[in-house]
């Protein structure tokens, strides 16, 4: 059976400079996003549309969620395998195209995670796990566009 589990955040926006979007240039584009207790998060819309270089924008926001949500995916996977992950990290990049109409989307994103395990006698079932984990991240099976995955494995001390 199914569980359903709902997520909730306010979002306001923090850029109204006195006249609100009474001119494309006479506001920010920046925001706050508050979720229960946890730190407040300052955002922004991208740099290319007019946004704040400093606060993180939407595009980042869905590259770390497809990151993040890959790695806590692996590491479980890797938990319940018997591989031991000591280090894990990831160079994700993400590609947007813009259309006519002023809209966009993502046409791919790819993860570039570097994993050192503790034996390398791990290496070949770490990086088999890569596509198990793709296949359980839920931000992955949410979008329409490939995510791609491109992992590194090393064994402590190589």
């Amino acid at each position: 059976m199914d569980k359903s589990h709902n997520y909730n955040l306010t979002l306001t926006w923090t850029g109204n400079n006195g006249t609100g979007t009474s001119d494309y240039r006479a506001y920010e584009r920046s925001y706050n996003i508050l979720t229960g207790q946890k730190p407040v998060i300052e955002g922004s819309s991208d740099p290319a549309f007019r946004g704040d270089k400093t606060r993180h924008n939407p595009e980042d926001f869905l590259v770390a969620a497809l990151s993040s949500c890959h790695m806590l995916s692996y590491l479980h996977l890797c938990a319940v395998s018997g591989v031991i992950v000591t280090d894990y990290s990831d160079n994700a990049t993400g590609t947007m195209v813009t259309t006519a109409n002023g809209g966009g989307h993502f046409v791919e994103v790819t993860l570039n995670p570097t994993v050192i395990v503790s034996e390398s006698a791990m290496i070949a079932k770490a990086n088999e796990l890569h596509h198990k984990a793709s296949e359980l991240c839920f931000i992955a099976a949410s979008v329409n566009f490939p995510v791609h995955h491109i992992p590194t494995c090393k064994a402590e001390g190589e």
